[in-house]
């Protein structure tokens, strides 16, 4: 049993209505949600707000972006922070379940690793994700197995020892390079992967080649 208030989840979203709601309904009750908006066009914030979330505007564009402001807005008194998307592939019913095994297990940071090879991704998305990990563990020697994965519970000091640099879809990479190499204690559990709700907006062949680019430049700078 968790005290109210001490779960802070962060959903970055755009054009998410369709999925926002289901999202935010199965996350623990007293959590506080909040949804870094990225200017939809459509009623996501609405529908989030109906839920209870609190929303955060974004003006510029990028998911690390919203993920960099909403780390920003995460209050002091949350003892824990929750990031997933917003449309529904991941389970944020399991949050207690994770947030449990930080403590069990005196884990700083949690990365959900996605059951890969089911119907709900790809065969593009399935390469590209392993160029990508493979490549990830290669320049860094870590062991991560989904390096892409966008769903992640940790403790918030988290945020006050680690800080992702891009703006974009290499933030969730950069992240989970940073918490494994910075010592802290990291561990990956595996999830199941969901069926998208609403249109896909990723670019598979682009997004891909901006993150293994930017794994290159990481490891040059240091």
């Amino acid at each position: 049993m968790f005290v109210k208030k001490k779960i802070a989840v962060l959903i970055p979203a755009k054009d998410e209505e369709k999925g926002i709601g289901r999202v935010i309904r199965e996350l623990p009750k007293g959590a506080d949600v909040y949804v870094v908006d990225g200017l939809s066009r459509d009623r996501t914030t609405a529908v989030a707000r109906v839920h209870g979330a609190k929303i955060i505007h974004e003006l510029r564009k990028g998911y690390g972006r919203a993920y960099k402001t909403g780390f920003s807005n995460v209050p002091k008194s949350a003892k824990y922070v929750a990031c997933l998307d917003a449309d529904g592939t991941y389970p944020g019913k399991r949050i207690n379940e994770f947030v449990k095994l930080l403590e069990k297990e005196n884990l700083d940071f949690i990365s959900c690793q996605r059951m890969l090879h089911n119907e709900n991704m790809c065969a593009m998305h399935l390469v590209g994700n392993s160029i990508l990990t493979f490549a990830t563990n290669a320049l860094f020697g870590v062991s991560i197995r989904d390096s892409q994965s966008g769903m992640w519970v940790f403790r918030r000091d988290v945020l006050d020892k680690v800080s992702p640099q891009s703006d974009g879809m290499p933030f969730s990479e950069e992240l989970k390079i940073l918490v494994a190499k910075g010592g802290l204690k990291f561990r990956e559990v595996p999830i199941e992967y969901r069926e998208r709700i609403g249109e896909v907006k990723l670019n598979s062949f682009e997004d891909g080649v901006k993150n293994l680019l930017y794994l290159f430049k990481m490891r040059m700078a240091l």
